[in-house]
């Protein structure tokens, strides 16, 4: 694993838009059309309020407005969401206008107030045309961009409750409304930071020497809110900052699934190997010659979106994935752990990058996608490490060379080698070592949690006795777990599953380290321990978070009690059965 992920440091790029020069080789009026997609789910998890804020902020793009237009997934079929974009369609005519008058950056209305100034269930109608670019002006006389609700249909038997099939229905429906060459995804939390985006895509989209081997264009993830020291690692430098320019230099970024620019014609394959859409309507050449509101349109776009219309064609086998930012701990292993089964199912289909890759992308592509695809296999080094050598330690066994034997530079030379590397890649990135810390130790507790979950659930799933299901990441924001979060505490609250072996870690170390010591003081044989009590000190040092919570903290965001005796109890049983098997 580590040493495919030295292939993004072969041939790094570093790309920089320059739209002020975009008027020298396209004029405003040949801007393409856009489409933007945004996603949601679940108005509980996901408040409509956020999800407004972000359609209003790419509204609001310095962009054509006749060229311009929002869709809306709504997979909850939210009444309220509904209503709260009713209401946004009437803001926005306010909004708009405020924004270019002003020159405001953040058009994000809740971010910019914030930085400026100190629900029903029932189903509602699928396709609703809040606000048409041929008839709907702000108060300022202006047009303002299309605004589309779109709740999609489900069935009994469906099982298309992921943002894929969300994605593969709004595809067809802006197809058949609007039918943008451009397509923008966005999940309902990442609203638009910069206005001049759509501009910046036009840079590489005007530029006849590569525009025909673009299939999208991908902007990094820049998540707001996040804590001072990153104490969840929620910035991903790695997979956003770090290897994308590695990805870059040798043929493509990778795709993350949001704030991604596609080309429509994409989906539909190279011009040599085209795959020609069930109707006229939805292929990427058809021009839509009629208003959006129109029956006609509005006929086609309810057909099309039937929760039956991907039954036998090839709209049922695409796939996406999402990111959010979490602020307590189970959401954020909830997260990891559905990307974890998001990557196994990579791994191990048709299209595994070893085998399906290998033949078309070479070898040091492949190796950069076989990472992110058997990423959840760290589980094994990082428990291995977590365990093995500490129940060795306190058995008084030793499982590593001596300080004087030749082989005892190895595992130092490895250690700070690999540490010191990432190091200097993460504070490349204009990281912190705080930050730095932060990630390592949440490295550590993934391994521990959320990729064994991970791997646990794909491997049930794949023998028939799971059915998956997704889960959402919850962006509701408690004002204790806020705070908590602000201050750089640790989040546990729910008695999770995955806190278990994560607990048991943390004690198993901390006894193993304070018995080494002991055995230490007792017989001086740190030469041939000492590796051992690195091990255990490190990952005791790592571990601090955790006994807080157990001990210490009185707050709702503590360990559970019924965690904490739960691993001591499963502690103790696996020390009982390390006894037998050193002895």
């Amino acid at each position: 694993m580590w040493c495919a992920a030295q292939a993004s440091r072969l041939y790094p790029i570093q790309r920089k838009e320059f739209p002020e020069n975009l008027d020298k080789v396209v004029k405003r009026s040949d801007y393409p059309a856009v489409d933007v997609i945004i996603c949601t789910a679940d108005p509980t998890r996901e408040p409509p309020m956020s999800v407004v804020n972000t359609a209003l902020s790419v509204m609001a793009y310095d962009y054509p407005t006749e060229k311009l237009s929002v869709y809306v997934s709504d997979d909850g079929g939210s009444a309220l969401t509904l209503f709260a974009f009713m209401e946004a369609a009437k803001f926005a005519a306010h909004w708009l206008p405020f924004c270019r008058e002003n020159n405001i950056v953040q058009r994000n209305p809740e971010s910019y107030f914030e930085s400026n100034y100190s629900s029903s269930s029932e189903a509602v109608e699928i396709i609703k045309v809040l606000l048409a670019n041929n008839r709907s002006k702000d108060v300022t006389g202006n047009f303002m961009p299309n605004l589309i609700y779109v709740s999609r249909e489900k069935s009994s038997t469906s099982h298309h409750h992921f943002k894929a099939g969300a994605l593969n229905v709004l595809l067809r429906v802006s197809a058949v409304m609007t039918n943008a060459p451009i397509i923008l995804t966005l999940d309902c939390d990442m609203y638009s930071n910069d206005p001049q985006t759509l501009l910046r895509v036009l840079c590489y989209y005007s530029d006849p020497e590569i525009r025909s081997k673009y299939s999208y264009v991908q902007f990094p993830q820049h998540f707001h809110g996040i804590n001072k020291n990153d104490i969840y690692a929620c910035q991903f430098k790695r997979l956003f900052v770090i290897q994308p320019m590695g990805f870059d230099g040798l043929g493509g970024s990778n795709n993350v699934g949001t704030n991604l620019f596609f080309s429509r014609r994409a989906f539909f394959g190279s011009p040599s190997n085209f795959i020609s859409p069930e109707i006229p309507e939805l292929s990427p050449d058809h021009l839509v010659d009629k208003p959006i509101q129109s029956p006609e349109v509005l006929a086609l776009a309810y057909h099309v979106a039937g929760c039956n219309y991907e039954n036998q064609t090839p709209w049922g086998y695409r796939a996406s994935v999402s990111g959010e930012c979490p602020i307590s701990l189970v959401d954020l292993l909830t997260q990891q752990k559905r990307w974890a089964v998001g990557d196994f199912d990579v791994a191990f289909s048709k299209y595994s990058p070893m085998i399906y890759g290998i033949r078309r992308l070479g070898l040091l592509m492949t190796l950069l996608y076989s990472q992110y695809a058997f990423w959840p296999i760290w589980s094994i080094p990082i428990t291995t490490y977590a365990f093995l050598p500490q129940l060795a330690l306190i058995n008084q066994v030793r499982v590593f060379p001596k300080v004087s034997e030749p082989w005892f530079l190895l595992y130092p030379f490895l250690f700070l080698g690999a540490y010191w590397q990432d190091y200097f890649d993460f504070v490349s990135a204009n990281g912190t070592f705080q930050m730095w810390w932060n990630d390592q130790r949440i490295w550590t507790i993934r391994g521990l949690t959320s990729l064994w979950f991970g791997s646990l659930e794909f491997l049930l799933k794949s023998l028939g006795i799971l059915t998956h299901d997704f889960s959402l990441t919850s962006k509701v924001v408690d004002d204790e777990q806020s705070k908590r979060y602000d201050q750089g505490i640790f989040d546990f609250g729910v008695p999770s599953p995955m806190f278990v072996p994560l607990t048991m870690a943390a004690l198993i170390n901390l006894v193993s380290f304070i018995m080494g010591l002991a055995e230490v003081v007792k017989s001086s044989n740190l030469e041939g321990l000492l590796i051992q009590m690195f091990i255990a000190g490190f990952g005791v040092v790592n571990c601090w978070p955790i006994y807080e919570a157990m001990v210490f903290r009185k707050d709702k965001g503590k360990l559970p009690t019924k965690i904490t005796l739960t691993a001591a109890f499963l502690t103790w049983a696996l020390y009982i059965a390390a006894s037998f098997i050193f002895k």
